[in-house]
């Protein structure tokens, strides 16, 4: 990730547009401390877009339907002397 000086970036707003599509996030330093980052639009919309619920998830997977004999153990716990 490049770094940029706020006022170079000011200077040259149109190179880190184009930076940030062509090679990734440019990152906005202000007295040497890094402040933001300039990211494309189509990484921004990729990292905040909706992925969906963990139940859709699970109603997705290949194992959707499968009848499962789950059986409990009824033995008693253990005791523990502490």
């Amino acid at each position: 990730m490049r770094r940029w000086q706020l006022q170079m970036a000011k200077a040259r707003l149109s190179e880190v547009l184009r930076a940030s599509r062509e090679s990734g996030p440019q990152e906005i330093t202000l007295r040497g401390n890094g402040v933001a980052v300039v990211l494309a639009k189509e990484d921004f919309e990729r990292l905040t877009s909706k992925k969906g619920s963990f139940v859709d998830f699970m109603r997705r997977s290949p194992l959707a339907g499968l009848q499962l004999k789950i059986r409990r153990d009824k033995s008693r716990v253990r005791r523990v002397n502490l």
